[in-house]
């Protein structure tokens, strides 16, 4: 089964050039799906454009394809109870974007009660990690240590700058994976070549990308069939207990 495990779909209309239109919605994405033959694939909202019930919505619409993460701002005083609706609406993940919404990725005050309560719906974290001051690998696994029954992915594995902490992190705590959206070719085959394919998922970050490039850059970067299927989809699908035909 193949699995992505990052992309991003909304429907607004508004000005903006970047986020206006419905030409991003749950359809499109399942058509890039289709193109790219990919079976399943988490969706998630902007950073800069939470609703957490769309994407509900889409987990609704399509439960054999596509399953769902949250966007959770850990500085609003509804955090924790949000990490439990959403997980009650079907979402099995919480992604965090410290960069978007201003805070520091090692605050335990305000990631500790996140994580308790991922723990407690059993629902996975996921940071947006492009390389950034707020981001840092290192504050990561400083939180996700706390919560080793917590699996928390790095999006981007912190490209440029800080894909070198993120491998050694990934390498050293058992519950922090690395996805591979945005990424270049040469990190991946990095953080392969150190790792191996089990703390690794392929994610497209589409619309930024599509799945047919992704699949194209995990093909050259992990040459192995057997290890490729691991990043293309088992991992995540072990982590999740995602499966085509059921709810995720």
């Amino acid at each position: 089964m193949i699995v992505d495990a990052y992309n991003n779909t909304w429907v607004v209309e508004n000005s903006s050039s970047f986020l206006g239109g419905d030409e991003f919605g749950v359809d499109r994405l399942i058509e890039v799906m289709d193109a790219g033959g990919v079976d399943m694939a988490m969706a998630t909202s902007l950073g800069q454009l939470p609703d957490n019930d769309y994407i509900a919505d889409c987990v609704r619409r399509y439960p054999d394809r596509i399953f769902g993460f949250s966007v959770v701002d850990p500085r609003r005083p509804d955090a924790v109870d949000e990490v439990h609706r959403t997980a009650e609406l079907g979402l099995v993940g919480v992604k965090l974007h410290p960069t978007m919404h201003g805070y520091h990725v090692c605050d335990h005050g305000l990631l500790d009660p996140v994580f308790r309560a991922c723990a407690d719906t059993g629902q996975a974290v996921l940071f947006n990690a492009l390389d950034d001051a707020f981001c840092a690998p290192l504050g990561m696994e400083e939180i996700a240590r706390g919560f080793p029954e917590v699996p928390t992915l790095i999006a981007h594995m912190g490209t440029v700058w800080n894909t070198t902490e993120a491998i050694l992190v990934a390498g050293r705590t058992p519950n922090i994976y690395l996805e591979t959206s945005s990424t270049q070719l040469l990190e991946v085959r990095t953080a392969y070549d150190q790792l191996g394919p089990d703390r690794l998922v392929m994610g497209t970050d589409w619309p930024a990308s599509h799945m047919d490039l992704e699949r194209m850059k995990i093909a050259r970067a992990i040459p192995d069939a057997d290890d490729r299927a691991k990043v293309e989809g088992a991992n995540l699908s072990a982590l999740l207990g995602l499966s085509v035909g059921s709810d995720a």
